[in-house]
């Protein structure tokens, strides 16, 4: 593996999967292989989970970690090619990066789309340019369309649960939309849909509000239906997730608190796990019944955000 940004820098899912929970049984198992180096993660909006548990993981592999805010801590930085920078922008990406090249082995980025523009967040320059200039591999923290480390983080823990409580056949899994008050990125949902698709042992629906269609790049391969109580009928877990509108971009249609998964809509399920990447609105997007009975597994999986950031950490290291 030579860079981390979305499912195309896997070849193979289920052994990334499987170094993943051999990280999780024995955390300090490769201590020495990141030893002498060192890792950035900046950061161009906040974090909790995504900055902890690479921390933790580059550490369990003997790394340094720094990390730097960028939005809080240093200059406005400038994507555009060309750029007359007579404006905020202090420093240009191209002048930027080449210089965390040299300061750091791995550089991990953590972006954020607009949501005003469509084409230029699904261009994804800003990681681009980092790719672009910097000469060293290039992890994804998330980025305006794809969330790769957390998708990876979703397949552990599927996989994690179906060793626990097999199921027969294909498990079917259920990306449902959720309700929230203000409109958020794609970039959870579309990134789940990628890697789901790409892993090939699921029955896999989307279920969401008319108008709420994600990008067909990211979806293709999935059952998708507007009819959520039609989804969730013999799920085995449902990943619970909102995001704005894609066709007219950025915006909230719909708030109807119908979406909201409850106790009482799981009772089609075959007892599904329930799953969301946090942070929860509670009694928004999920009631506290889902999220503190026993089908949630919310908790683990935030818990293995460190061994899917391992897995990859350490790919990459073997690599270079």
């Amino acid at each position: 593996m030579k860079q981390f940004i979305s499912v195309n820098d896997v070849t193979d899912i289920n052994a990334l999967a499987a170094k993943a929970l051999a990280y999780k049984s024995n955390p300090l198992s490769d201590k020495q292989l990141g030893a002498d180096k060192r890792i950035g993660l900046l950061f161009l909006n906040p974090s909790l989970r995504t900055r902890l548990s690479t921390q933790i993981a580059a550490k369990n592999l003997g790394m340094e970690a720094i990390v730097f805010n960028v939005d809080k801590e240093g200059w406005a930085l400038e994507f555009e090619e060309g750029a007359i920078m007579s404006g905020n922008t202090v420093e240009h990406v191209k002048d930027a990066a080449p210089i965390l090249g040299q300061y750091f082995d791995i550089l991990c980025i953590r972006t954020f789309p607009s949501l005003k523009n469509r084409d230029d967040d699904y261009s994804e320059m800003f990681i681009n340019q980092f790719i672009k200039y910097a000469g060293v591999p290039v992890v994804s923290l998330e980025s305006a369309t794809l969330h790769p480390l957390q998708s990876l983080t979703d397949v552990i823990t599927i996989t994690e649960s179906l060793r626990m409580n097999p199921v027969a056949g294909k498990p079917r899994i259920v990306l449902s939309w959720a309700p929230h008050i203000k409109p958020l990125p794609q970039c959870v949902a579309n990134s789940f849909a990628q890697w789901i698709n790409a892993w090939g042992e699921a029955d896999f629906v989307i279920t969401h509000p008319q108008d709420y269609e994600l990008a067909e790049q990211f979806t293709q391969g999935a059952t998708i239906t507007h009819d959520q109580d039609a989804a969730l009928e013999g799920a085995d877990f449902v990943y619970v997730k909102n995001w704005s509108t894609f066709t007219d971009y950025g915006k909230v249609y719909e708030n109807d608190p119908e979406w909201m998964l409850t106790e009482e809509k799981l009772k089609t399920t075959r007892n599904a796990r329930v799953m969301h990447c946090l942070p929860v609105r509670r009694n928004v997007e999920l009631s506290d019944e889902v999220l503190d009975s026993a089908h949630s597994l919310v908790t683990r999986q935030a818990g293995n955000r460190v061994w899917a950031a391992q897995a990859v950490l350490s790919e990459i290291i073997k690599n270079k």
